[in-house]
């Protein structure tokens, strides 16, 4: 599990055994048993991993994950952004960013994709024509010095 998440064992144990991940197929039960993580477990797993290499502290992804749960969603609900600063952000399919930092604060995002795109057919839509230069003015003064 550990290889596949691209953590060390103790890393995921630590995880583990400190709440911020629980395995949902089964749990260790004492020395030599070993847990279980269902698919989303591991989804969640490389989300932590890429949060941490990002520089997120693990308290950041804590109480974002838990913010994430206490909205009502799931990480395939969304997509997480993160900035320079540890700030973990939720975009959500309507575009719509949350700081999930910030008790579920909103922020204003733009995708630059959807405008570019928006402008694009907007542009097909206009009927060209030709630039010319512009005609310079041989008689226009010169300002006196």
């Amino acid at each position: 599990m550990a290889k596949i998440v691209g953590v060390t064992y103790r890393q995921l144990d630590h995880w583990t055994s400190t709440g911020l991940v629980q395995p949902s197929v089964r749990d260790a039960e004492g020395s030599g048993s070993q847990r279980l993580y269902g698919f989303d477990d591991i989804v969640q797993l490389k989300v932590i991993k890429r949060l941490r290499d990002a520089g997120v502290s693990l308290q950041r992804i804590r109480k974002a994950l838990d913010e994430v749960e206490s909205q009502g969603l799931t990480l395939r609900d969304i997509t997480l952004a993160s900035d320079s600063a540890g700030k973990v952000f939720a975009i959500n399919d309507q575009q719509q960013a949350i700081d999930l930092l910030m008790s579920g604060q909103g922020v204003f995002v733009i995708a630059i994709d959807p405008v570019a795109s928006e402008v694009e057919a907007e542009v097909a839509t206009i009927t060209p024509e030709r630039a010319e230069p512009p005609v310079q003015d041989q008689h226009r003064r010169r300002p006196a010095i």
